[in-house]
């Protein structure tokens, strides 16, 4: 059954309605939906910088490794050479392998000296991971606060929003797939998220601009769709402004009749 032109527009400004309350429930939940998230996103940031850091530390135990493992084989190197010294037959030879024991020492003392340099920095790391895991600490309490907070308001709102949810499935039923994606389009677009609206006092409901006379009354006769020019908000219909009647004036008495009712008195 095709809807006419008024059936859709009263059954879009029965979908703003319900939208706009839902969008109450989320207002009155503030920034604390947007402050959980950032927090949640900065403890997946000190997280990964947690895992950077100990991902170095174990590259730097395994060079360690590497520097111990060669000073070994440097000590293994020297003992030969000294066992090699006692049997040269002249001083060439004496001269050649006292060379390769004093080049073997040597690499034992930088050996050294790279693992004494890689312990300082494996330290300074752990301070890094240390007081990254604190302020990871502090933000999880911050975050389990504003967790608690925002599930209170969602329990609080629950029961009314699942029955906001239902009644726009519904309402959305009754309006065309076309216009119902326009609808959601211009919503989206929109800060205050309304999509249609009434023509208030001369001006579009959305942005208050001045909607011409003519244009008003094209929506008050509801036979075409027509938007706002200015916002490009769905414009449903005009609410008529009643003009209170003015208090009726009381006749003021002449000045000579008043003199007159006086003396009677009298």
């Amino acid at each position: 059954m095709e809807r006419t032109i008024e059936q859709k527009l009263t059954a879009l400004l029965k979908l703003q309605k319900i939208d706009s309350q839902m969008d109450y429930l989320k207002k009155v939940r503030g920034d604390l939906p947007e402050e959980v998230q950032d927090l949640e996103d900065e403890i997946v940031g000190y997280q990964a910088r947690i895992d950077r850091f100990e991902k170095q530390i174990t590259e730097f135990k395994n060079q360690i490794k590497e520097f111990k493992a060669r000073k070994n084989e440097a000590e293994k190197l020297i003992t030969k050479y000294k066992d090699q010294q006692m049997n040269v037959r002249n001083n060439r030879e004496y001269e050649a392998i006292t060379k390769e024991i004093e080049s073997e020492e040597l690499e034992i003392t930088l050996s050294q000296k790279k693992m004494k340099q890689t312990d300082q920095e494996i330290a300074q790391v752990q301070e890094e991971i240390d007081a990254t895991k604190e302020k990871m600490k502090e933000r999880e309490k911050d975050l389990k606060t504003k967790q608690d907070e925002l599930e209170t308001l969602l329990e609080d709102s629950k029961e009314e929003e699942e029955k906001l949810l239902k009644d726009r499935e519904k309402q959305g039923k009754n309006i065309e797939e076309r216009l119902f994606r326009s609808y959601n389009k211009i919503r989206n677009n929109a800060i205050n998220g309304l999509a249609v609206v009434m023509v208030d006092r001369g001006a579009c409901g959305g942005c208050f601009n001045i909607v011409p006379p003519q244009r008003q009354v094209e929506v008050r006769e509801r036979k075409k769709i027509i938007v706002c020019e200015h916002c490009g908000r769905i414009l449903a219909g005009v609410i008529d402004v009643v003009e209170e009647e003015p208090a009726p004036k009381t006749k003021k008495k002449s000045t000579r009749k008043k003199k007159k009712e006086e003396e009677a008195k009298a």
